[in-house]
């Protein structure tokens, strides 16, 4: 194997396609294996054992060959080495889904005694859920960037953030935040954004959340959860998965592990296509308000004068379902499904209002996605229309006041 391909920088297209997979010309390979194995065999017992204590003793990941499923996967791991690649991290943490992957930061964080948690919302819905529940006797204060120096405690163990965030695309300064943070490390859910947009941990965060089962898989039909992070993390997140058995499946490994190979292809075609969309949008008289991140991204976001849920029911092409990522269109109704369990308070005060739209742009040409947005539209009956309003749709790049605020120490207008 040439070694000198694992320590000269690549691009992060050339990361996509062989990272995770520098060792297969070496076995005669040329796509990577599936080992579906559940357990392996072992005749030195003694060995065995001395390696599950060094395990259990510091979480390391186990040199030699793998002991039990739930414990280490080849498959597996490859994905979470090429993941560790793209986002710049020392290691990745792979899960069998995004929530399985929150779960496991919290139970280690909570594990040391640190179970209050510092967040700016909006998040998914179900991470609001599983925070502001308690299910994990974690205790949450909800911030805006501005106030998460006064809310951070001695017994803060994280600093929860999405940016841009799902579905408002609000965006917020992570660098800015990472110094407010100090010792507290910060977690920021790159789901959207993908590597290929942002790599938070340049910007001084410690941990990046994935749910895989979007841009990561790319095709609507893989489910996991990846943490990027520091080895010294890492250890404790494989202690958390192995006692809890939140593992991902290799075959699920395989399929991330592909997708990672077209991500930047994928994350920027689809981008020009919601731009352009975007401009449309901006310039549609029965549209009140779109919202896109200076970023840039395949996600869009939308306030209709009309009825939203006329418009779900109106699109032919576009898919109307929960989930975002796809090599195909999606739409959906947040106050009604992906934030519909957030308490409604709580939704539209973070921008979640109800006839906000979000959809998750694909690689169809845009042409076609623009007739059949055009055609839901309509059939959305606005009960009235910019013109008649007498103002202008913008498009609203979120977070650039509150980006300031946190620079400046003031609360942003809001």
């Amino acid at each position: 194997m040439n070694t000198d391909a694992l320590t000269t920088p690549r691009a992060l297209a050339t990361e996509a396609v062989h990272a995770g997979r520098d060792d297969l010309a070496g076995l005669g390979l040329h796509a990577a294996p599936i080992d579906l194995s559940t357990t392996y065999p072992s005749y030195d017992s003694r060995a065995e054992a001395d390696r599950i204590d060094a395990f259990a003793t510091t979480g390391a990941q186990l040199q030699g060959p793998p002991v039990y499923g739930r414990l280490d996967n080849p498959t597996t791991a490859r994905f979470e080495t090429a993941l560790a690649r793209l986002e710049g991290t020392e290691s990745a943490i792979a899960f069998a889904s995004g929530m399985a992957a929150l779960t496991a930061v919290l139970l280690v964080r909570s594990s040391m005694g640190l179970r209050h948690v510092v967040a700016v919302r909006p998040l998914y819905g179900c991470s609001d859920h599983l925070l502001n529940a308690g299910l994990l006797g974690t205790e949450v204060t909800w911030v805006q960037p501005a106030d998460i120096a006064a809310a951070i405690r001695p017994d803060t163990g994280l600093v929860m953030l999405e940016t841009p965030a799902n579905p408002t695309l609000a965006e917020a300064d992570i660098q800015a935040i990472a110094d407010i943070c100090g010792s507290v490390p910060l977690l920021v859910d790159n789901t959207f954004a993908t590597p290929v947009l942002q790599r938070p941990v340049e910007h001084g965060a410690r941990l990046v959340l994935h749910s895989a089962t979007k841009y990561l898989g790319g095709h609507g039909d893989v489910m996991g959860g990846v943490v990027a992070c520091d080895e010294e993390f890492a250890r404790s997140l494989r202690q958390v998965r192995f006692a809890t058995g939140g593992v991902l499946h290799p075959l699920a490994g395989y399929l991330l592990l592909r997708g990672l190979a077209t991500l930047p292809v994928r994350v920027r075609a689809a981008s020009a296509t919601a731009a352009e969309l975007v401009r449309r949008l901006t310039a549609d008289p029965r549209v009140a308000r779109v919202h896109y991140p200076k970023l840039g991204g395949a996600m869009v976001a939308f306030e209709v004068y009309g009825d939203p849920h006329e418009v779900i029911a109106g699109v032919r092409l576009i898919t109307p379902a929960v989930s975002l990522g796809s090599v195909d269109s999606l739409i959906q109704h947040p106050a009604s499904i992906s934030h519909r369990i957030v308490a409604e308070g709580d939704r539209r005060s973070s921008g979640v209002s109800d006839r906000l739209l979000r959809m998750s742009v694909g690689l169809e040409d845009v042409e076609d996605l623009w007739r059949d947005l055009c055609e839901a539209l309509s059939a959305g009956r606005p009960a009235r229309t910019a013109r008649s309003a007498g103002r202008a749709v913008r498009t609203v790049h979120p977070g650039r006041a509150e980006s300031e605020a946190v620079r400046t120490g003031h609360r942003a207008a809001r």
